[in-house]
């Protein structure tokens, strides 16, 4: 694992490029983490991952990350987590984020915010992994411009092997380009934030994998993840209501990317998949 891209020591060419990529949508709650790690050991014995990265900033009761789901998540065999608008919602992260470069808060977001957007990941048979968090700047506050600053960060990232974009925003059109803009340039760019799985996952023309949302995982039987009735509430009384994270029919979500090739897809298979009761 490396913050800084490896220097090019002749190397590159020999160094092995297939790989398969697993990236898990928003886990929300308690639900939402069981499942996962209910779930991992099994997606792992079937479909054998080089990599494993989560979105993981809704685990705290809904909204944020902690230091200790954190660390439950990386000794699960976690590689890297990714964030989004409710990144420092739990105030406890903020020490730890500066601290743990593989825990990632949106790219775009200005140098005083603490954290970082990218990092490096490297598999034990020597394929590296540059891995982005971007926010959305449609209907979501971020400091700095989504595209030019996603670009700097691929081109920063320097000679990895592939590159996984989770591009967290609200607004389908703005992910739609985002995919065709990076269309060539790396791997995967995966969407993450509405919490509903998209029927779009395919392999752009230029070789990478795209898909709008990957979905939550979560409680189904809530309105997307949280309690449905006090959501239910809030829409019918127009009041703000406290919402709390659902618990009924937890479903994992998410998607296999599949490469032979540096910087290109050649699969991507969404995975919806009901956890144990």
């Amino acid at each position: 694992m490396s913050e800084q891209p490896a220097v090019d020591d002749g190397a590159t060419a020999r160094r092995p490029t297939a790989a398969k990529i697993l990236f898990v949508g928003d886990v929300v709650g308690g639900a939402g983490r069981r499942a996962l790690l209910r779930l991992l050991p099994e997606l792992r014995e079937r479909h054998d991952p080089t990599f494993v990265v989560v979105n993981g900033e809704n685990i705290a009761g809904g909204l944020g990350i902690t230091p200790k789901l954190a660390e439950e998540l990386f000794a699960a065999g976690i590689d890297a987590i990714t964030l989004g608008n409710h990144a420092y919602h739990r105030r406890e992260i903020i020490p730890y984020i500066e601290n743990e470069p593989r825990l990632l808060r949106p790219v775009n977001y200005v140098h005083t915010q603490p954290g970082r957007g990218t990092c490096i990941v490297e598999s034990a048979s020597g394929v590296r992994l540059g891995v982005v968090s971007a926010s959305g700047n449609l209907f979501l506050r971020a400091g700095h411009p989504a595209f030019s600053e996603v670009d700097r960060a691929v081109r920063e990232l320097g000679d990895v092997e592939h590159i996984l974009v989770d591009f967290h925003a609200e607004a389908t059109s703005e992910k739609v380009a985002m995919g065709w803009y990076l269309d060539g340039r790396v791997t995967a760019v995966v969407g993450t934030h509405t919490h509903v799985p998209t029927a779009d996952a395919r392999v752009l023309p230029g070789g990478t994998a795209y898909i709008t949302d990957v979905g939550m995982t979560g409680a189904r039987a809530g309105v997307i993840g949280v309690d449905r009735d006090k959501a239910i509430t809030g829409f019918v009384t127009q009041m703000h209501t406290h919402l709390e994270p659902a618990a009924a029919d937890p479903w994992l979500m998410a998607v296999l990317i599949e490469s032979s090739q540096r910087l290109r897809a050649d699969a991507i298979l969404p995975l919806l998949i009901a956890a144990p009761a």
